[in-house]
């Protein structure tokens, strides 16, 4: 027996025909009138009204911030991520991760019900954390909080003293927390909070002789991809390193045949002994600012923070990665990189004056804009919905810095129904996005580039590298692909219909 996709099974007649008769009781304005209104909706007079709006969001680009947590705990090795709150808010953050990585997403709940709310969540913490322990045995816990624990305003580190003190955990075991309100903030500031957390932690008291090991902040980074990327080019250097909130197997193990709970994650041996590295490179800004103030204060290192998206930002990530190692940058990597220049100068015919809309988190979106000016694109409207006054202000100097710079406009705290206003007032030629933006390409019909978190609709391509030389290399395939795909379409009619592109 053939079973059927649900695309195929609601064609079917009695499906059909039982939509149809729904349709009495939807309450629809006529036909005529839903077309005049969604016609409408691409004005400028609506554009702004849209605009105007100030408190409502309609699809914006971001999670909250204990995701964020839960995918910077999900990095170390044999570590329970514990969410202080409600089943329903840890199985929102499993699944938003399980569905990107189309891998399972281990977390627990103390399960704060209505009672918590009223008289506070420590007995559901000390009875959760208890009970994981006991069946889970991990050899550290990670705990951050959701909306109804911080608005009651449970205090995590008096909780968890009172759990070791009671000997509800053991006293030596690791239990790193943070404060992480869903109301504010996002899914950045919430990897910020816990990846702070769990290094103050892991790290008090190890303070010794210099190991000689670089330290490496990916930031949150949902492309497992990237992080063997990375491996692989520190390699290629000689650079020993430590990866710290290393998802790589965590969210992309083999199939063995046999369940691991901690597949993967920085050993946690590695990441006590990073205090002693011999400096530390954040890929990303705006979702370790906490973490690497504390790290230059506390540790005394040098720092550097650095996104290698395209060819200039990885060209400063080797100059970094040189200036705290003093390793020479061999052959094999400048090869590298005059492979991703040809590959650029091959196909930036098809890319070249094309107007690109874009979203996503700050860092990769300045990563983005500095690749697409780089292959004569022009970024026209960037969208970031958790982006702040330091974010705009080094975008715009990032775009002043090019003539393809020109046409672009930042929009921060914004989200995909303002872009949709933008791409039918101001039409672009490219749309970057995650797969929420395919919601635009439906209704405006630009062509989409599925770049960013998270990546539901479309399978494997967090494994993609989008960091280094090739990643640059990736992006360009990707963009330009679309690009042709896009005037195979148009030519499907027409003498045009080449073979050769």
């Amino acid at each position: 027996m053939k079973i059927l996709d649900h695309n195929e099974l609601f064609q079917r007649p009695e499906y059909l025909e039982q939509f149809e008769n729904k349709r009495q009781f939807e309450g629809m304005a006529p036909p005529e009138k839903v077309r005049e209104i969604s016609e409408w909706t691409k004005t400028e007079e609506y554009k702004e009204l849209n605009f105007a709006r100030k408190n409502i969001k309609i699809n914006p680009v971001k999670a909250c911030q204990p995701l964020g947590a839960l995918l910077c705990s999900g990095g170390f090795q044999d570590t329970l991520p514990f969410v202080q709150g409600a089943q329903g808010c840890a199985a929102y953050f499993r699944s938003h991760l399980a569905r990107h990585f189309k891998e399972p997403s281990v977390a627990v709940s103390s399960s704060m019900t209505e009672d918590a709310a009223v008289f506070g969540g420590m007995n559901n913490m000390l009875e959760g954390l208890e009970n994981a322990y006991a069946l889970y045995t991990p050899k550290m816990m990670a705990v951050f909080t959701t909306c109804m624990a911080e608005v009651i305003g449970d205090d995590l580190n008096a909780y968890i003293r009172s759990a070791k003190g009671k000997g509800t955990i053991p006293e030596d075991l690791p239990v790193p927390f943070a404060h992480t309100p869903s109301f504010v903030g996002s899914h950045i500031t919430g990897y910020d909070n816990m990846m702070k957390g769990i290094l103050s932690t892991v790290t008090q008291g190890k303070k010794g002789e210099p190991n000689g090991k670089l330290n490496i902040i990916p930031g949150f980074d949902t492309y497992t991809g990237n992080y063997r990327e990375l491996k692989r080019l520190l390699d290629i250097m000689g650079v020993e390193h430590t990866t710290l909130g290393d998802i790589s197997e965590t969210y992309d193990s083999p199939t063995t045949g046999e369940y691991t709970i901690y597949p993967g994650g920085t050993p946690l041996a590695d990441a006590a002994d990073s205090v002693n590295g011999v400096g530390t490179i954040a890929l990303q800004r705006f979702s370790t600012a906490k973490t690497m103030q504390f790290i230059k204060t506390e540790w005394v290192h040098k720092t550097e923070t650095v996104t290698p998206i395209g060819i200039k930002n990885t060209d400063a990530f080797f100059e970094a990665v040189v200036k705290i190692t003093g390793k020479p940058i061999p052959k094999d990597i400048e090869d590298e990189r005059g492979r991703a220049v040809d590959v650029m100068v091959d196909s930036h015919p098809y890319v070249h004056g094309k107007r690109f809309a874009m979203t996503g988190d700050p860092d990769q979106l300045l990563g983005l804009i500095s690749i697409i000016m780089e292959l004569g694109g022009y970024p026209a409207h960037i969208v970031c919905t958790n982006g702040d006054k330091k974010f705009k202000a080094q975008a715009e100097e990032l775009l002043s810095q090019s003539p393809f710079g020109a046409q672009g406009q930042i929009y921060t705290n914004k989200d995909l129904w303002h872009m949709r206003s933008l791409m039918f007032t101001e039409p672009v030629d490219m749309l970057i996005g995650n797969s929420y933006a395919k919601f635009l390409w439906r209704d405006v019909g630009t062509p989409l580039v599925r770049i960013g978190f998270p990546l539901f609709d479309r399978h494997h391509l967090h494994r993609v590298p989008i960091i280094g030389y090739q990643g640059a290399i990736n992006i360009v395939t990707s963009i330009v692909n679309t690009v042709l795909d896009e005037l195979d379409r148009e030519t499907m009619h027409t003498a045009s219909f080449d073979v050769i592109r």
